[in-house]
């Protein structure tokens, strides 16, 4: 019988851990009903990791989950104010009524079980905040404005500062406090009046730190070992299939490994991803009761273990489930994030480099300039090609290498600056005075585009506006055909290369020439046919090439 026993006692609690996966892949108010409307459902709320019963009610809402709120445990309820009513290291007092306001039901018993199941520190940090309490031994004519509340021997005067709904719960809770342990009530009431609420505040942050641990969220000392720079080695041979194969959507490999996994496997594996998440989440300074760092965070690590990933199978989603079981996942994540620190790494030696800026602006052109600082963040990003978009995640090699691209673009345009600008501050602040506006008003491209016009016009690097007497001289050296046809002489290219390569080092060269063609394109494409139509250029046309007496736009 006691074999029986034990063998219900174990498909009972199978059965209980099969009804929590299932639960987990409904929507949130459906989960909630569903565990609500279980035959056991106060067994089965009372089941569940705390952390996962939180998410459900913060998804439905605390005012609609009050039920689920008063079937959990005291322990469960406490972690739900651990995780929801601090913000970093500061108790939110309001939060920690709100929380308490939802647990009280119909079972007075049960509502002071979670109530005594809190730190005392958090108790009588909110009794320090909400109310007043005076002695009335010590001033028995003392008559506060608010409401109060008298203790049952006449002692203590409560006066509570907080209206509506608030002081209604606040009151319930002493009333009840009063009457389950007067002696207790007067021993709190005393400590209320003396107490200091930083150093409650402190006690009771210290010990829901430890709780935290406990579920899971590592210390920031330790949790800080997941953003470690590690060897990422070389990647796997791509089979030849996978070489060949055509650039498609973008490739889940964590979800490739889970797919492929065992269902005990699969279980293993969402516990370590867990833990990733949690020490991700605390090295981010988030709240772990933040449901939305904790999504943001969520897909950050997800995006580095499939990077890392991608880079450890050699681009095979079919080997990501053999990773998996071979290395820890943290090191995954590692080798993901090391990806994207490399070039981060590499974007702030190009910013620190000699002559790389001028009056705090990158002597690069626009779109590498936003890579650039992209790759410089906290955790380097990927720059859209979308005027005023925010950086995005890296979610794949093949991002990965276009942002690598750009950065080496970046450092050839710096080194071809130098050779343009003479190679020292000193001259290349003379030559930008000739301008008369800062770098940041020229802009990079129209310095570039000032050089280009030079070299075609004179036939030496010597980037300064065109003088306003030479553009008719200029567009001839430039363009021919039509207006409706404009074409670039052949020469012009030829002439720009010839002049502007000698003074730039090899390794930029052919940055330089990739820039002069799409100048003079870009030159053919909006002076072109003004000039063809009118036989000159209009001054207001500065704005694509700096010209002498022009305002800047």
């Amino acid at each position: 019988m006691s074999e029986n026993g034990k063998g219900n006692g174990k498909d009972a609690q199978l059965a209980r851990q099969q009804l929590r996966r299932q639960l987990s892949q409904l929507p949130p108010r459906k989960r909630m009903d569903a565990l609500i409307e279980s035959a056991e459902a106060r067994t089965l709320v009372r089941s569940m990791p705390a952390e996962e019963l939180y998410t459900t009610i913060q998804e439905v809402g605390l005012a609609d989950a009050t039920e689920l709120v008063q079937l959990a445990s005291p322990a469960q309820f406490r972690a739900f104010v651990d995780l929801g009513a601090w913000k970093r290291d500061r108790l939110e007092p309001h939060a920690v009524l709100t929380w308490l306001r939802a647990a009280r039901g119909d079972e007075p018993e049960e509502f002071l079980r979670k109530l005594h199941g809190l730190d005392l520190e958090v108790l009588e940090y909110l009794l320090r905040e909400f109310t007043a309490v005076h002695d009335l031994e010590e001033n028995p004519d003392v008559n506060p404005e608010g409401v109060t509340l008298e203790t049952p021997e006449g002692r203590y005067l409560v006066e509570l500062k907080v209206e509506g709904v608030e002081q209604s719960a606040l009151r319930a809770i002493l009333n009840d406090l009063i009457a389950e342990n007067p002696f207790e009530s007067v021993r709190l009431m005393e400590a209320t009046r003396w107490e200091i609420p930083s150093e409650l505040e402190e006690a009771a942050y210290r010990f829901r730190a430890a709780r935290l641990e406990d579920l899971g969220f590592p210390t920031l000392e330790s949790a800080m070992r997941i953003f470690s720079r590690v060897d990422t080695g070389p990647a796997p041979a791509r089979s030849t299939q996978t070489a060949l194969a055509p650039a498609q959507g973008h490739v889940d490999y964590l979800d490739a490994a889970s797919r492929a996994l065992t269902e005990v496997e699969r279980e293993n594996l969402e516990d370590e991803l867990r833990g990733v998440a949690n020490a991700a989440l605390v090295a981010e300074l988030a709240d772990p009761g933040d449901l939305e760092a904790v999504r943001r965070v969520g897909e950050m690590v997800r995006d580095y273990l499939s990077l890392g990933l991608e880079h450890l199978t050699g681009g095979e989603p079919s080997r990501a489930a053999e990773v998996v079981r071979d290395t820890q996942l943290e090191r995954i994540f590692q080798v993901g994030f090391s990806l994207t620190l490399a070039l981060k790494y590499r974007a702030e030696r190009l910013v620190k480099a000699p002559l790389a800026r001028l009056d705090d602006t990158l002597l690069v052109f626009p779109e590498e300039a936003a890579a650039v600082e992209a790759l410089r963040l906290k955790r380097p990003r990927r720059a859209l090609r979308v005027q005023g978009a925010e950086p995005v995640p890296f979610r794949s090699l093949r991002e990965i290498a276009s942002s690598e691209a750009l950065l080496a673009r970046a450092e050839a345009q710096v080194e071809l600056f130098r050779g343009l600008l003479g190679r020292s501050e000193t001259h290349a602040r003379d030559v930008l005075a000739r301008f008369g506006v800062a770098l940041n008003m020229l802009g990079v491209e129209r310095l570039f585009t000032a050089a280009v016009a030079l070299a075609v016009l004179e036939g030496r690097v010597d980037p300064r506006p065109v003088p306003l007497g030479r553009t008719v001289e200029l567009c001839e050296r430039l363009f021919e055909g039509t207006a409706q046809a404009p074409r670039l002489r052949p020469s012009a290219a030829e002439r720009a290369r010839a002049t502007l390569e000698p003074a730039v080092a090899a390794e930029a060269q052919p940055e330089l020439r990739r820039l002069v063609d799409l100048t003079l394109e870009r030159m053919l494409g909006e002076l072109g046919p003004p000039y063809l139509q009118e036989g000159r250029l209009d001054p207001t046309l500065s704005v694509i090439l700096p010209m002498e007496g022009t305002p800047t736009p």
